[in-house]
């Protein structure tokens, strides 16, 4: 099994040469041998290896992950996760977006083993932020994998183009905003997103 080096902070390697049989297996591998590396699988069975976040990209996500998070706290219906939660959506893609959150009613039905495990389902709400290594094409095909899978609401966040696009069940396509100082979930009810700090990034 191929171990990954040398990945620059934002770089990112596609690996599909091992036995679909052992997708499984390969994906647990690759992880074991890149403790450091942000590791996803698509659901054709590809490992895609992400260096960690460089220091702007790792802050942009951060962001929203604290904010979500801080929602999630005073809301107390359900769970904020960052990026270094997998999640095995029904096609069998394992994903980590950037931030994510679901609904304590299915948080409760997982038996306490599996919680310790990558979780088995799609995130009620997911946020992805790109990176300047990131494809747009990618991204977005990513968050249209969220909507098919049972995701209620997706939202894209592009810090270079100051633009979001947000996916439901109702726009699995996406709907495209720009030059937003803030954004409001339609599926969490009093959750608001100040994008200014996202915007602004590390210029302080």
């Amino acid at each position: 099994m191929t171990v990954v080096t040398e990945l620059q902070a934002g770089d990112r390697q596609v690996l599909s040469l091992f036995d679909p049989a052992n997708r499984e297996a390969a994906f647990e591998q690759v992880c074991r041998l890149n403790p450091d590396a942000r590791i996803e699988q698509n659901a054709e069975g590809e490992i895609i290896v992400m260096a960690p976040a460089g220091g702007e990209s790792g802050y942009q996500s951060g962001e929203s992950y604290r904010q979500l998070a801080n929602w999630s706290i005073q809301n107390g219906m359900g769970r904020a996760f960052d990026a270094s939660t997998g999640f095995i959506l029904p096609n069998g893609a394992k994903r980590s977006p950037d931030a994510a959150w679901v609904h304590l009613d299915r948080i409760r039905a997982l038996p306490m083993e599996v919680r310790r495990r990558l979780a088995p389902l799609a995130p009620d709400f997911a946020i992805e932020v790109m990176s300047p290594s990131d494809r747009l094409a990618d991204t977005q095909a990513k968050c249209r994998e969220y909507i098919a899978n049972g995701t209620t609401e997706a939202w894209l966040i592009d810090p270079e183009r100051r633009t979001v696009w947000v996916y439901s069940k109702s726009q699995p396509e996406g709907r495209e905003i720009p030059n937003l100082d803030s954004i409001s979930s339609d599926s969490l009810a009093g959750f608001t997103l100040d994008l200014r700090p996202i915007w602004q990034g590390l210029d302080v």
